[in-house]
């Protein structure tokens, strides 16, 4: 049987099937060190508790997925509208309500907190992308880890938010995320380079190519760090591949800024 979402109320209320409210145990609010939540949006979704994977609808799935990227809550009937748009009212609202009462709670910690007719996912769920994104702040501002520590922020920065969804209230999210995932990565692979770590300069800037490859900014720093490692030729060879892609697919030549990095090398 699929998990709970473990929706509760305001000043500790656990609303019912029909939206009224119980009074819970006093023992719902336990150490989080003990009976953790993490949900996983990059990726494939996951939902996480103490180091067990828990079982969700797919609605249940959407509805978390929803909340967690919503920073001050959501009214319900907007919720239902957005993550149910192509049914009517009725039948969204319905749609939400089974979301929402699959069971009573997963573990002792909520997943949902609802004030009046507001939704919010509770803030004792970890919540992957919120963890990267604070991460990948302090990289792009300058304050972040020393660059020999960067290896699992490329991974995480690797992964899709929610690939394979087709829900339309992610398209502007997964842009976000995208432009969060490409100036993290060149910036840790411009500080990377600037250390004299090559080997993990390119891997940060690999991924940034991968990510949009008509992007200009990751392609000069590959070739920077082909220069400095003596890589003249694969640096000119990176330089040629890139211009014709960008002839032949926008008909448009790389920045003077590109050209400038390689110009004794290109004049005739």
């Amino acid at each position: 049987m699929a998990a709970d979402l473990g929706l509760t109320g305001k000043s500790g209320l656990h609303p019912d099937a029909c939206g009224t409210c119980q009074s819970q145990s006093g023992d719902v609010l336990q150490n989080e060190s003990s009976n953790g939540v993490a949900l996983e949006l990059l990726g494939d979704f996951g939902l996480v508790r103490s180091g067990h994977r828990v079982r969700l609808s797919l609605g249940a799935q959407r509805l978390l997925a929803f909340l967690a990227l919503q920073s001050d809550g959501v009214h319900r009937g907007a919720v239902a509208q957005h993550i149910w748009p192509d049914y009517p009212c009725h039948r969204a609202a319905a749609n939400l309500r089974s979301a929402l009462c699959q069971g009573r709670r997963t573990g002792c910690v909520p997943l949902v907190d609802c004030v009046g007719q507001r939704l919010r996912l509770s803030p004792l769920v970890r919540i992957d992308l919120h963890a990267v994104g604070v991460e990948a702040r302090k990289i792009v501002d300058g304050s972040g880890p020393p660059p020999g520590s960067a290896e699992a922020l490329v991974y995480d920065l690797t992964q899709e938010l929610l690939p394979g969804w087709t829900d339309e209230w992610l398209e502007l999210e997964r842009e976000r995320w995208n432009q969060v995932r490409l100036y993290t990565l060149e910036s840790l692979a411009q500080r990377l380079l600037a250390a004299g770590h090559h080997l993990p300069a390119l891997q940060a800037a690999i991924a940034a190519i991968s990510i949009d490859p008509i992007r200009e900014t990751a392609r000069r720093i590959v070739i920077e760090i082909h220069l400095a490692e003596g890589n003249v030729a694969s640096a000119v060879r990176l330089y040629q591949d890139y211009a014709d892609f960008l002839l032949r697919e926008l008909n448009v030549s790389p920045s003077p800024q590109m050209t400038s990095l390689l110009q004794d090398l290109l004049s005739p």
